[in-house]
């Protein structure tokens, strides 16, 4: 009897969505980093376990949005939800304050949720329960489980409960797509984690990077031209460093990471521009998949 189900990872940033998601496909297809809001966009993560293929939706970490860039995301987050056959909720166990996850819980009121307590590993097991019991007293938690995005404890458990909820139906993906992501969007994602990993502060947040041109050779060699946007000229000069050294360094970091998730040789060129305001320009929303008038 096959299976197939949509399933969406909601939660605030920074706790595991990304994490967890790339444990249950088995493979990456989700950035990471320490920082919050790396997410921007929903990612489809696409899962076997037996007869069921399940779609996992990682989406942008849930918080109180200021600016548009921030409003669009959030609003992404949330539609994910909507039609998704199942909801899993993912909190950070080791947290001091848990009202923006309880916050998140209430907005899903109406729809079952599986609560994943994250980073169990971190919290004592007296709060653990303590924490369990409290997030219970919701009526549309429906499972909870605590695991470890980060190294797998308590993941196979949780994939076998999606297995056993997941509605009857016909595969909607081949059997050995890991993501319905278009290839460049995918590369510039690769190249967009390093610059949370390398540069510091507030400036990731303000780069979009677009995927100009891609090219395979008869070799297998990939040639992938990108350009990393930003808001101002001081923030190019940041990016590419001193007689470019910078840039240097985030080049072959996301060369290499490209290399082996791709399993042949990448030649990647990255070109930093200045687009003034770009997160105010419908244009950018539109290639990363969200809605500009959120």
């Amino acid at each position: 009897m096959k299976k197939f189900g949509f399933i969406a990872v909601v939660g605030e940033p920074n706790a595991g969505k990304s994490t967890l998601i790339n444990q249950l496909v088995g493979q990456k297809v989700s950035i990471v980093s320490p920082k919050v809001q790396t997410t921007r966009q929903r990612i489809l993560g696409i899962a076997i376990s037996g007869e069921a293929q399940l779609v996992l939706i990682d989406t942008p970490g849930i918080f109180a949005p200021k600016k548009r860039l921030d409003r669009a995301m959030v609003a992404s987050a949330w539609e994910a939800g909507k039609d998704a056959d199942q909801i899993i909720l993912i909190v950070d166990a080791s947290q001091k304050s848990q009202a923006r996850s309880l916050e998140i819980l209430k907005g899903l009121e109406g729809r079952k949720v599986i609560l994943a307590m994250n980073k169990v590993d971190a919290v004592d097991k007296a709060k653990l329960l303590k924490l369990a019991q409290n997030y219970s007293t919701f009526d549309n938690v429906s499972e909870i489980f605590m695991i470890s995005a980060l190294t797998g404890d308590g993941v196979t458990d949780l994939m076998a409960h999606l297995v056993d909820q997941a509605p009857e139906g016909i595969w909607m993906f081949p059997e050995d797509d890991i993501t319905d992501m278009p290839q460049r969007l995918w590369a510039a994602e690769i190249t967009r984690e390093q610059l949370y990993h390398q540069l510091h502060q507030e400036l990731p947040y303000e780069t979009f990077i677009e995927t100009e041109a891609w090219e395979e050779f008869d070799n297998g060699d990939v040639k992938i031209n990108q350009v990393i946007y930003v808001n101002r000229d001081s923030q190019k000069s940041i990016i590419l460093g001193k007689r470019g050294s910078k840039i240097k360094e985030i080049s072959q970091a996301a060369r290499t990471e490209l290399a082996g998730l791709l399993g042949r040789k990448v030649h990647l060129y990255l070109y930093v521009k200045v687009a003034e305001d770009w997160s105010e320009k419908a244009a950018f929303y539109r290639n990363a998949g969200l809605d500009f008038n959120a």
